[in-house]
């Protein structure tokens, strides 16, 4: 069974709908409608050292890190992060690193407004951070269910780095120095793109953030759409230098931990969006194209190719942890 068996067969059978819960398990985040022009929406992350960063990382990249990955689910719906709860566990408590994990923490939180409202401590034996987000918005937020044939498929920023960096830490490949600085710098501070999607929100039809792998992620939101995509290999936003290697290809369509979103939009929008994500310093970059047919035809110069979908799963026995 995997991660995903798992949450189809135990999780989401008990994801009654009523009056106020409008969206439940499956997508980014739960949603909640409070009255007519106010909406929460709520998810929830865990974060275990040396499964989701190493355990001698620096309590700076964590505490930014276990944030990110939290404010991009709020992202993907088109919400604005308002309220946190953190759950630790912790072998024993240092000080020190106890000082510098939260002076970076509080300080991402300030600059988004964001409060820490509650949470857990308990002592355990590795490092866990469990963080419950809330964010809030004027309407239901992007799901993963409204694709429409036709939508351009768009991605933020770019993909396939902080794999490149983890496949260097695990020593199946040697980056260049300076390849190995920017991939590295993508791995720990992924960008928060809260800003761009909340300013986009109503210029998106569906959308997801890319944790697991882009066609991974992008299959959330086909499968739940009912449609498929066509998508261009060589539009799929990396750094040039990164094309030489042998896993370049496997970086880009399943590497995760990219935090970028990735969405859908009508094509009457694409100026409108281009010029906001200029606007707002965001890069943007189109990949392809909503389909009729269910399946993911991924092309490379005009020619249809061959490729093997494998996102990250939990549970999956030769998941390397990292």
């Amino acid at each position: 069974m995997n991660e995903f068996e798992f949450i189809n067969q135990y999780l989401k059978p008990s994801n009654e709908r009523d009056d106020t819960l409008l969206l439940g398990i499956g997508d980014d985040a739960a949603t909640l409608k409070l009255n007519t022009h106010q909406f929460w929406h709520i998810s929830t992350d865990m974060l275990i050292a040396d499964r989701h960063f190493f355990s001698n990382e620096s309590p700076e990249n964590i505490a930014y890190k276990s944030l990110a990955v939290n404010f991009s689910d709020m992202a993907a719906m088109g919400a604005w992060p308002k309220w946190l709860l953190l759950s630790v566990a912790f072998p024993q408590l240092d000080k020190d690193w106890l000082d510098i994990f939260f002076n970076t923490f509080n300080q991402v939180l300030a600059s988004y407004h964001v409060k820490l409202i509650g949470g857990d401590t308990t002592q355990g034996p590795i490092t866990t951070l469990n963080i419950t987000i809330i964010g809030e918005s004027d309407r239901l937020g992007l799901q993963r269910n409204d694709a429409q044939i036709g939508d351009d498929i768009w991605v933020t920023g770019q993909i396939g780095l902080a794999a490149a960096a983890l496949y260097h830490h695990w020593d199946k490949i040697n980056l260049h120095e300076d390849e190995f600085k920017i991939c590295e710098q993508a791995r720990v501070h992924p960008t928060i793109r809260v800003d761009f999607m909340f300013q986009a929100r109503n210029l998106i039809h569906a959308a997801q953030d890319i944790s697991d792998g882009l066609l991974q992620d992008l299959g959330h939101i086909l499968t739940a759409s009912q449609v498929g995509a066509k998508v261009n290999l060589e539009t799929i936003p990396s750094i040039q230098a990164l094309k030489k290697y042998e896993y370049y290809n496997d970086w880009v369509l399943n590497g995760g931990d990219d935090y970028e979103i990735i969405f859908t939009a009508p094509k009457n929008n694409q100026e409108k969006l281009v010029s906001l994500a200029r606007e707002a310093s965001v890069p943007l970059h189109k990949i392809g194209e909503v389909t009729k047919n269910t399946e993911c035809i991924l092309m490379c110069n005009d020619k249809i190719v061959s490729y093997s979908k494998k996102g990250f799963d939990h549970f999956e026995e030769e998941t390397t942890v990292y």
